[in-house]
Formats: C-alpha cells, structure tokens, sequence
C-alpha cells in the first residue's frame, strides 16, 4: 500500500463519506487539521507519562475521542446522516463524561486561584501546548458552527470541556504549583 495518493497535489482534499472535494485551506479542513494536531500534542504529553499513570490512561481515551470530533468535522453537512454516535458524531454524553472527569480530579486536586505559568514539569507543559491547540481547534470549530456547516453538534461543547479538562490534568501533572506574584 502506497502512503501517497497525489490527489492533494493541487492543493485539495477529499472529505469522510465522499462528496466533492474541497480546498486544504477551506475552514472544514483547518478545523479538522487542528483536532489532529490536539491529537497530536495529547500524544506528546503522553509520551512524558508512565504508561500506567492515570493521566496517561485518560489520555489515550481523549486522543480517541478526537478522532471522534475530527471525523465529524470532516465531514460535510450534506453527509451527517452516516455519522455513527460515538464513533463520527460527538454525543452529549461524550461532553458529560469529560465533566466528570473534571469534578472528579478537581475534587481530589486543589486547583490555583491565581495565574499558572506553564513548565513545572514537563508532562503538565506538554498537557498546556495541548490545551492551547485544543483552544484553537475550538475557534475553527467555532468558524463552522456560526457558518451553519456543523447542525446539532455537540463538538464544540466537547473541545470546550477537554480544554477544561486539560488544564486541569497539567496542574494535576505538575504536582501542585508555584502562584505567579510578580516577578522573580
């Protein structure tokens, strides 16, 4: 099997479940590009994290979830009806169970009352970059919910809630934290 198809040559690409293809820069596919690159910075901030940590085992169900997100940002709103809940098509209860999993680790970590800065270690740095891009893949998703091109969708609600949560697994990471009161 050949990685290359040379069909995005000219600077397009195809979508999930067919349809005409459309530019790499058209807002779907940066938004779709950008919950990969979550994926990606999940897998980074993993990878600073013994397999058996609780934080990592979290992380591989997250970086399958978005999966989830970006094949429902992939595809075109003409094709939703072959999205899968919970496989293509982000579900409500997707949104609830990351909210738990913030209750859950904010009531068993105290959380800061006053602004973090990033790299007390390096697993909670990693999980920041990923909070960050996980904030920008929100923005694109943003772009095609006000454009009308994701109906019903519970994506947005969904990077909201993991960028929650993300924060609150870097404070996790690193330990506890050191407040900023000015400089040092």
């Amino acid at each position: 099997m050949r990685i290359y198809t040379r069909k995005g040559d000219a600077g397009d690409t195809g979508l999930l479940f067919g349809g005409a293809r459309v530019g790499k820069a058209s807002p779907r596919i940066e938004a779709a590009g950008t919950v990969d690159e979550a994926v990606a910075a999940l897998g980074l901030a993993r990878a600073w994290l013994r397999a058996d940590d609780p934080l990592s085992v979290l992380l591989i169900r997250l970086q399958k979830e978005l999966f989830v997100v970006g094949g429902e940002v992939a595809t075109h709103r003409a094709r939703r009806a072959r999205l899968t809940p919970g496989t293509s098509l982000v579900t409500e209860a997707m949104v609830a169970a990351l909210e738990r999993e913030i209750d859950a680790l904010t009531t068993a970590h105290q959380m800061p009352v006053e602004f973090v800065v990033p790299g007390e270690s390096q697993p909670g740095a990693a999980l920041d970059v990923a909070r960050s891009v996980t904030r920008r893949a929100e923005r694109r998703v943003v772009v095609l919910a006000e454009g009308g091109d994701l109906p019903d969708s519970q994506a947005l609600r969904y990077l909201n809630r993991l960028a929650d949560l993300l924060f609150v697994m870097a404070r996790v990471a690193d330990g506890g934290f050191r407040p900023v009161r000015g400089r040092e």
